[in-house]
């Protein structure tokens, strides 16, 4: 794992350690896909979770290449999004990582929300995009990722895919690098820097495979933000709310501006005290023009 802060790649962020009390989590989360609609289910699991125990994959356990959109998450997995939940809320104590206090709230409000837009970008990509299918390697940025919401959950999810996850604050990727070191995840890095100039850097510029954001701005804005970082014939998706027909609509003018269209909208079943949530998916189709992202602060301040 490696973390960057602006220009310069750091070898690592000091960060207080707070001690961490183990739980077993009795879950299993699977997520299926029909014609209509995403639905999100979670029902109880007869063992508890135990990074100990061996365990055998099953097909499309804890695998992102298969073109199947359900997925079950293994043993391990689910041991690490335990850890997970559980780092979360003690550094929460500490800093504002969340407004969730309660565990099981946790769990369906953030970890279930995250994982329900994967089957929507795995059965888009697989069928839209350009690279071959099913391959593994995608490459995946979780613009404002703040938590980890939804990029390192789904990192948790699709071990053979790459992610960074961009974040603005310190303190957050402090968090972020610390919790990625205690679950052994070895897929993602992490990127201390601003949208805008991300976006415009060499280094990361049209580079993704997909651009993923949730719980950070207005449509029009977010897509300034995570456009110029996609490839051509790449995906940007935004999850977003039950009703968001008013926001796609206002911004499909500045989508058509950075280089891609909208292609869909999916509506996602969640089990958490929001119920149905909806995973807007764009494609890029071609360049974002040299002048976008503008500068800092610019794209909320004068929406495009």
């Amino acid at each position: 794992m490696s973390i960057r802060c602006g220009r310069f790649a750091l070898p690592s962020l000091h960060c207080h350690f707070f001690p961490l009390r183990r739980r077993s989590w009795n879950f299993t989360t699977s997520l299926r896909l029909n014609t209509s609609s995403i639905t999100a289910v979670s029902t109880a699991s007869s063992s508890p979770i135990s990074s100990s125990k061996s365990h055998s994959r099953t097909p499309g356990e804890g695998d992102c290449t298969s073109p199947s959109t359900s997925l079950t998450l293994s043993l391990r997995q689910r041991d690490q999004i335990s850890l997970y939940v559980d780092t979360l809320l003690k550094w929460n104590q500490k800093m504002n990582l969340t407004a969730v206090k309660d565990e099981s709230e946790v769990m369906t409000r953030h970890v279930e929300d995250s994982l329900a837009i994967l089957p929507p970008l795995k059965r888009t990509y697989f069928t839209k995009c350009s690279k071959p299918p099913y391959s593994d390697g995608l490459s995946l940025v979780d613009v404002g990722s703040g938590a980890g919401l939804p990029g390192l959950i789904l990192a948790i999810a699709c071990p053979g895919w790459k992610f960074t996850l961009l974040e603005s604050m310190r303190k957050r990727c402090a968090f972020l690098e610390h919790v990625i070191k205690l679950v052994g995840l070895s897929n993602v890095n992490i990127v201390c820097d601003r949208a805008e100039n991300v976006g415009q850097s060499p280094d990361f510029r049209e580079g993704f495979d997909v651009a993923v954001a949730r719980a950070v701005a207005e449509l029009r804005i977010l897509a300034e933000y995570c456009v110029p970082l996609v490839r051509v014939g790449g995906l940007f998706v935004a999850a977003k709310g039950n009703d968001p027909q008013d926001e796609i609509k206002n911004a499909k003018k500045a989508v058509h501006l950075l280089g891609a269209s909208i292609l869909e909208s999916c509506t996602v079943e969640s089990h958490g005290p929001f119920g149905q949530r909806t995973a807007v998916i764009c494609f890029k189709d071609r360049a974002t023009p040299r002048k976008y992202p503008r500068h800092p602060g610019i794209p909320s301040k004068l929406p495009l």
